[in-house]
C-alpha cells in the first residue's frame, strides 16, 4: 500500500555511505548451512530480502539472528532438506540453498522461487552441473529435487556465466569427492566475496573472479565470520543519481573498481569522476551528453544498472542506444518512464531514447527492485510530483533509500494509502 512521492527539480549533493551487496549476503547466509555451528556476516545491508532469506534457513533447521548489520547463522548436525514454497516463493535468490543442501546433504528438495518479473531465469545451468557431479536433478510438483550417493569432482561448462549457477555448483563442490572445475564461469564480485567466505571455512578454491574456478573436495567445512563486500548496484544507483540532478555526490562503502564499467559511461557523459580506493565520487555540472549502453555479464555493464542508464539516456542531450543482453523483460521499464515524457521505443533487445531536458510527473509502477529505484531517479528529473507505486521493490534492495535521498537533498516522501482512506 505504501507508495513514494518524489519532487523533481533538486540537485543531489553530500556523501552516502553503502552498505553490504544484496546480491552477496543472501548467498553468503545460505553458504552458512555447509558448516556445523555458528557463523557471523557483518556489514549487512537492512533490507527485506535478508528477513527472508532467515525464513528460508530457519525452514531447514537452522537458527537465525539478526541484529544491526550483523547476521548470525546456527546450523545444525542435521539439517532438513526440505525448502517449500511459503518462504521460498518471495524471494527468487532462495534459489541458492540448492548447492549447501546438496553439498552437506546429498538431497534437496527447494521450491520454484518467486522474485522479480525481468525475464526468464531457467536453472538449467544449475541442474546439469550437479548431474555432472552424479546427482539426479529433475523438477517435481513446482520444485527442483535433487539426490546423489556422493558427489564427485567434475569439469562443468557453463553456456553463459551465470551468477547462480556458478554459485551453486561452487558450494556444493567445496564438499565433494575429488576437483570440480567450473568454465566460463561468472567473474563478478559477488562471487569472490563467496569465494573468501568458503575459503575461510577451510574450502580450497582456486581462480574464483576468472572464467575459471577450480575446486579441491573437502570432507568438512567449519564456521567462521565474514564482512560482506560492498553493494555496487547501490553505489552505482547514486552515482547515476548525481549525473541525472547535475550533482555532486561522493559514494563510500565500495571498491570504485567494480563500477569501471559504469563509471566509465558517466564520464563519456560528461560526468567528473573521482576515486579512492574505498569511495567515488560524481559530479555533472551540466547536461548529461548521450551515450549508448550494453548490458553485458562481468566486468561488463550490469544489468542491475540498465534502468539508471535508461533514466540517464532519458534526459541526457542526444540520442541513446541502449541494448539488453542479460535479461528480457527489462524493458518493462521503458514504458514507464513514456508515462513520465520520455521519447523512447523499444525493437527486442535495443531500447532508443531521444533525451528531453525535463520530464513530466505521472503514477508510475515500479516492477523489480531496480526498475523502482530508476523511476525515483527520473522523478527527480520530473517536473512536479511523481508517485511511485510498489515500492516494497526497492526496500528489497535499497536499505534507508528515503533517508539517504533526502540527505542529499531530494525531496521524496513516503506515503501510506490506508493512513489516507
Amino acid at each position: 500500500m505504501e507508495r513514494f512521492l518524489v519532487t523533481g527539480g533538486s540537485r543531489l549533493s553530500g556523501t552516502v555511505r553503502v552498505a553490504g551487496a544484496k546480491n552477496s549476503v543472501l548467498k553468503l547466509m545460505a553458504a552458512a548451512l555447509l558448516a556445523e555451528g555458528t557463523t557471523e556476516i557483518s556489514n549487512c545491508p537492512e533490507i527485506l530480502d535478508v528477513p527472508l532469506m532467515a525464513d528460508v534457513l530457519r525452514g531447514l533447521g537452522a537458527e537465525v539472528a539478526l541484529a544491526g548489520d550483523t547476521v548470525t547463522i546456527t546450523t545444525p548436525a542435521e539439517l532438513s532438506f526440505h525448502a517449500d514454497f511459503p518462504a521460498v516463493g518471495r524471494l527468487r535468490a532462495s534459489v541458492c540453498v540448492l548447492g549447501p543442501l546438496m553439498g552437506r546433504c546429498r538431497r534437496a528438495q527447494v521450491a520454484l522461487p518467486g522474485g522479480d518479473a525481468i525475464g526468464s531465469r531457467p536453472l538449467d545451468m544449475h541442474q546439469s552441473g550437479l548431474r555432472a557431479m552424479g546427482a539426479s536433478m529433475s523438477i517435481e510438483h513446482g520444485k527442483v529435487v535433487g539426490s546423489a550417493a556422493e558427489l564427485h569432482g567434475a569439469l562443468i561448462g557453463l553456456d553463459f556465466p551465470s551468477v547462480g549457477a556458478t554459485e551453486n555448483i561452487l558450494m556444493a563442490a567445496v564438499l565433494a569427492r575429488g576437483t570440480t572445475v567450473i568454465d566460463n564461469a561468472a567473474r563478478e564480485p559477488e562471487i569472490i566475496d563467496l569465494a573468501r567466505l568458503l575459503q575461510q571455512m577451510g574450502a580450497q578454491i582456486e581462480g574464483a573472479g576468472t572464467a575459471t574456478i577450480t575446486i579441491d573436495g573437502v570432507d568438512r567445512l567449519h564456521p567462521t565470520s565474514h564482512r560482506t563486500v560492498g553493494d555496487r548496484v547501490v553505489g552505482g544507483t547514486w552515482a547515476y543519481a548525481a549525473a541525472i540532478t547535475q550533482g555532486s555526490v561522493r559514494v563510500e562503502g565500495v571498491d570504485p573498481a567494480f563500477l569501471t564499467a559504469p563509471l566509465e559511461r558517466l564520464s563519456s557523459a560528461g560526468a567528473q569522476i573521482e576515486t579512492e580506493p574505498d569511495a567515488v565520487r560524481v559530479t555533472m555540472a551540466q547536461r548529461a551528453k548521450a551515450v549508448d549502453f550494453i548490458t553485458m555479464p562481468y566486468p561488463g555493464f550490469p544489468t542491475d544498472l540498465q534502468p539508471m542508464a535508461l533514466a540517464l539516456a532519458a534526459v541526457a542531450d542526444g540520442h541513446s542506444l541502449i541494448t539488453e543482453n542479460v535479461f528480457e523483460a527489462r524493458f518493462r521499464f521503458v514504458d514507464e518512464l513514456i508515462r513520465m515524457g520520455a521519447d523512447a521505443r523499444t525493437d527486442g533487445h535495443h531500447a532508443s531514447l531521444r533525451g528531453r531536458e525535463q520530464l513530466s510527473s505521472a503514477p508510475v509502477w515500479a516492477t523489480d527492485i531496480r526498475a523502482g529505484a530508476g523511476l525515483v531517479l527520473a522523478g527527480l528529473a520530473a517536473d512536479g510530483v511523481t508517485e511511485v507505486h510498489e515500492v516494497f521493490h526497492i526496500d528489497r534492495g535499497y536499505p534507508h533509500f528515503v533517508e539517504d535521498m533526502t540527505a542529499l537533498g531530494g525531496r521524496i516522501q513516503r506515503v501510506d494509502s490506508a493512513d489516507e482512506s
